[in-house]
């Protein structure tokens, strides 16, 4: 009963902490101070949680990637931050003052208290994502730099960064900047990071956890295990960021009621796709030699 209990909880109880935490700490160290304790602390929380109450035990045992995705990690977190970063913020700024002076007023609602402008920023950022990510599936010229991210061997929360650079920056960029061009507060711009970081954690954690309902409204681990399948029509789905809600609107949500997610995750007609770091960063410029080495 406690694991079943615990098993409830760990989503609400995660997400409320990081961003509740947050929003505690802002006035007196700043948005970017706070939101990086914040996102530490559930950092901890959630590999914590994998060996507590993990989804499958054999996934808490390295595959030989922990190096590899450490080092996407830290690549991911630069690239994102400081070359994305000031790009959108210097580009959106245009947008902005344009928008403004377009409509002679603000357009983004900021009297309301901050959890429902990141609600806001959730819906308005998750659906040039979707489209984005789905078509990082369908083209080629893109899927050979997403296919990193799905060459993972296993799920748990570190390889929620495992991304190339040439494919997370499109995806920062068009999630982020309709945001600070629409006039997003910077609190809320930070919140919004921290959501999108602890709730990729949460998406690729080894924990067994259950949503039910919420399934239906979070991209949560549920719905993107089967992300991750190796089986193409499975994966080709799923492919809300944060929100599944336009999954659910284009007709790409799968979640089958009737048998558990896959155990075997990857690539099906890439099983020798390179392992290590330096092997991925070149993966997308000598794709035809990938897919003949790794079949």
């Amino acid at each position: 009963m406690a694991r079943s209990l615990a098993s409830w909880l760990v989503f609400p109880a995660i997400i409320t902490g990081a961003v509740g935490g947050a929003m505690a700490l802002m006035p007196a160290l700043g948005p970017a101070t706070a939101v990086v304790l914040a996102q530490t602390g559930s950092m901890v929380a959630i590999s914590l949680l994998e060996h507590l109450l993990p989804h499958r035990p054999d996934w808490n045992r390295s595959h030989g990637d922990i190096r590899t995705d450490a080092i996407h990690a830290v690549v991911t977190g630069l690239t994102t931050t400081q070359l994305a970063r000031p790009f959108v913020q210097f580009l959106a700024a245009g947008v902005a003052a344009w928008l403004a002076g377009l409509v002679g007023f603000g357009l983004w609602p900021t009297t309301w208290p901050w959890v429902a402008q990141l609600a806001l920023a959730l819906v308005i950022a998750e659906l040039p994502q979707y489209w984005l990510h789905r078509l990082q599936h369908e083209h080629d010229a893109l899927w050979r730099f997403h296919a990193v991210h799905h060459s993972a061997p296993r799920l748990y929360w570190l390889n929620a960064a495992r991304f190339h650079p040439g494919d997370v920056l499109p995806l920062y960029v068009v999630g982020y900047l309709p945001l600070v061009a629409l006039g997003c507060p910077e609190e809320v711009f930070f919140l919004f990071a921290l959501f999108d970081a602890v709730f990729g954690m949460l998406q690729h954690s080894n924990i067994a956890f259950r949503l039910g309902p919420l399934n239906r409204i979070f991209s949560m681990a549920d719905p993107h295990r089967w992300h991750h399948s190796r089986t193409l029509a499975e994966a080709n789905s799923n492919y809300g960021s944060n929100l599944i809600v336009w999954d659910l609107v284009f007709g790409s949500f799968f979640l089958p009621a009737d048998r558990n997610a896959p155990r075997e995750i990857g690539i099906a007609d890439l099983p020798r796709f390179p392992k290590g770091y330096l092997a991925h960063l070149a993966t997308p410029f000598r794709w035809t030699a990938v897919r003949r080495e790794a079949a």
